[in-house]
């Protein structure tokens, strides 16, 4: 058996924008058809191809994963029984469907043989993101693989700053939390091939500039790549094989069907676009039984799928040349949209949004900022209180089907309608509330992912969410012939199926706020990109001005049902004193109020959430009054309402604010010689007393008396009477003690 030389292994960089990506080939995974190691900084990922069997499957069996282990950041899985990692967060899912999305489209038509890529981060800094390091690292290993594919292809990351006006690629942890952007773009050196974008309400100039620029940099790096692979690459093999007989045949019935049933199938086109019973399999049953006797007969199986291939073109020709929609629309034109608010009585906020035939029904919830999602990844724990979760069951699109988790698909168009609505989620000091969004898709006939961004915004502001604008997306579609091209605004199902671009486009009245594209062609002039975005602004705004006229702004109240939340901030070096040792402090005042108080430590402003919630309005503002008096700055002279907590001969001691202790001497609790404070008060006593003195420990010396009486009564002690220092006497402590002194004045 030969083992690898590792003196042999193939290192190399690729510059991209102003960071370096180091590359070695050779190291590790021999067996795979390709294996590639990528690295950034510190961050290391793992890349590796492998072709499988050829399989009938009826589509291309591609299968792409992302995982990324906790031990890439040096860090032990928090749950005490299960150290093991386990199943993909929802951000390890989409970074697989990023990268999915950017090969799917290049290999070749006709592959039936499984082929799976898969990218481990090994290493993580903290700083370089790993996604656009398995992005490469897996174009790379198709590139040296013996596995067809129409490559290579290149990927980046886009930041971009309003304030700098400066563009970086692959920008770092840090460089990314002073941008406003954050797009992801993958591309061939002559094509864009997806786009990925979250945003705070940038135009779509920067948007359009980014991926132009995005292009300009795939150039060199794909022109690396195939530099790579002439050097060390596998002599590829042929997994597509022609028949063809097949070939012929199936061309011969194409121009039977187009010259006997073009009318018939224009027909089939126009109702399939108006979700009206189209008669496609009437059709095809009667092409099979309309075939000459006397030749070779077509099976039905045949027949459906040249059927498929004529209307497909129908749809096609219809829209480029004659610049008419199947469903009869204009190119630019909005399908009807239906609005409404409050459709469900017990949520804290519902929305159901109608566009033609696409219906989403979403829901709003609200709890305690304690109920966040608790994140666990190689980045650390976080704590997310906007979650946006979406729900596609089969009967949507009239079927029956699977019922169960999310599939990938229901994961990104949840995460793509966050992304749009998450820039204009208020803080959690404007709104301490954990947000749970559900958008349950009821009827599906293109584009449900931004009709639950509409139907979300609008759920937003039936529950009183104090969102900044209203959010609402589109989807674009394209069609060309190579010379051209026709933008489409709002697309259906049938477009979707038949075009050249899905392109996904969400934002306020100010900006976009998120993105989502797939191109199947090679190559879009600038201009009809421009186009789009244009259109698909246009279209926003449209849909925008609909949902005004159901609610236009949230709601200034919160549902009855809805839990009432306020919070408050404490200093970051006190909130032991808020929760007492044992949690004395915090547990008294829950008992006390009837609140449930929660704190957080928020370190980078190095204060202390506290959140207060309670149905009753009374017990919230009762509880917030009385925490904000634990950390109130007391000054001489103050006055308080408080409680006698313990009595002694020499004095009692009175809780003036909610675990804030203060002694009232005897000497200051009248104008006469008192000689024990048991003839004067008892414990449980409600007293108004006056701050006397401050000491320099802290220790706080009440008095029953005003200044004036106080200055009268030291008049009146008896000679040889000390006068009161202010804490306990003798800064002896709570349980007596002291000096001689002190056991005079007991006397």
């Amino acid at each position: 058996m030969a083992y690898p030389d590792y003196s042999k292994t193939y290192k190399t960089t690729i510059a991209l924008g102003d960071k370096t990506i180091s590359v070695e080939i050779g190291k590790f995974s021999e067996q795979a058809a390709g294996a590639v190691i990528t690295s950034c900084g510190e961050t290391v990922v793992h890349t590796t191809v492998a072709l499988g069997r050829k399989v009938n499957l009826g589509y291309f069996p591609l299968s792409v994963e992302f995982a990324e282990k906790l031990y890439a950041s040096g860090i032990i899985k928090g749950s005490r029984w299960v150290k093991r990692d386990g199943r993909p967060l929802d951000d390890t899912v989409l970074r697989a469907r990023v990268i999915d999305r950017s090969l799917r489209p290049l290999f070749p038509d006709g592959i039936t043989n499984e082929v799976q890529v898969i990218s481990t981060v090994f290493s993580y800094d903290g700083e370089n993101e790993p996604d656009m390091l398995g992005l490469i690292g897996s174009t790379i290993a198709l590139a040296v693989s013996q596995i067809p594919f129409n490559g290579p292809l290149a990927g980046a990351r886009i930041a971009y700053s309003k304030e700098t006006q400066q563009y970086i690629f692959n920008p770092t942890q840090t460089e990314q939390k002073t941008s406003d952007l954050d797009l992801i773009v993958s591309g061939t050196g002559d094509a864009i091939v997806m786009v990925e974008a979250g945003a705070s309400e940038v135009s779509e100039a920067v948007v359009l500039e980014g991926m132009l620029k995005a292009q300009a940099e795939f150039v060199k790096v794909c022109a690396k790549i195939n530099a790579i692979a002439k050097e060390v690459g596998k002599e590829k093999v042929e997994l597509v094989t022609v028949d063809v007989a097949a070939e012929a045949r199936k061309k011969e019935l194409v121009a039977h069907i187009e010259k006997k049933y073009a009318k018939e199938a224009a027909v089939v086109v126009a109702k399939d676009a108006k979700l009206e019973p189209s008669g496609f399999a009437e059709l095809a049953a009667q092409i099979v039984e309309g075939q000459p006797k006397s030749e070779e007969p077509y099976s039905e199986g045949e027949v459906s799928g040249a059927l498929s291939s004529i209307t497909k073109q129908f749809a096609r020709d219809m829209i480029i040349k004659e610049k008419i929609r199947p469903d009869g629309r204009k190119t630019n034109e909005i399908r009807q949209i239906w609005c409404e608010v409050d459709v469900f009585p017990r949520t804290h906020g519902s929305a159901m949004f109608k566009r033609g035939a696409t219906q989403a029904v979403t829901i709003t919830t609200l709890g305690a900022p304690s109920l966040g999602q608790v994140i666990e990844s190689i980045e650390g724990e976080e704590t997310r209180h906007y979650m946006h979760h979406y729900n596609m069951p089969p009967y949507a699109s009239g079927e029956a089907g699977r019922f169960g988790s999310p599939k990938r698909r229901e994961i990104g168009h949840g995460a793509l309608a966050e992304r749009a609505l998450l820039p204009m989620i208020p803080s959690q000091e404007e709104f301490p509330y954990a947000i749970h969004v559900v958008s349950e898709i009821v009827s599906s006939n293109g584009s449900t992912s931004q009709a639950s961004v509409c139907g979300s915004t609008l759920s937003l502001m039936a529950a009183g969410v104090p969102i900044k604008r209203p959010v609402a997306g589109i989807a674009m579609g394209l069609m060309s012939d190579g010379t051209e091209y026709v933008v489409l605004s709002d697309i259906q199902g049938l477009e979707d199926h038949v075009g050249d671009m899905d392109f996904k486009v969400a934002g306020t009245s100010e900006g976009i706020t998120a993105i989502q594209m797939d191109i199947k062609l090679t190559g879009i002039p600038r201009e009809v990109l421009e186009q789009a975005l244009e259109q698909a602004r246009l279209g926003r705004l449209h849909i925008l001005g609909e949902m005004n006229k159901c609610i236009a702004a949230p709601r200034a109240e919160l549902s009855q049902y809805a839990p009432k939340i306020e919070q408050i901030t404490i200093p970051g070096d006190r909130i032991g004193e808020l929760i007492g040792p044992g949690g004395k402090n915090i547990k008294a005042l829950i008992e006390k109020t009837g609140c449930e108080i929660n704190v957080d430590e928020d370190k980078e402003r190095q204060v202390g959430l506290v959140s207060i919630s309670s149905p009753d309005q009374a017990a919230i503002s009762a509880a917030k009054t009385a925490i904000e008096n634990m950390f109130r700055e007391i000054h001489e002279n103050d006055e308080f309402d408080g409680t006698v907590t313990r009595v002694e001969e020499y004095g009692c001691f009175v809780e003036f604010l909610p675990g804030r202790e203060g002694l009232v001497h005897v000497s200051a609790m009248s104008t006469e010689f008192v000689p024990d404070a048991h003839e004067k008060v008892s414990v449980g006593d409600a007293l108004h007393v006056r701050v006397s003195e401050i000491k320099e420990d802290g220790k706080i010396g009440l008095s029953l008396l005003s200044a004036e009486e106080q200055a009268a009564a030291r008049s009146n002690r008896p000679q040889g009477r000390p006068p009161f220092r202010g804490g306990r006497p003798g800064g002896g402590d709570r349980r007596g003690g002291g000096n001689s002194r002190d056991r005079y004045d007991r006397r």
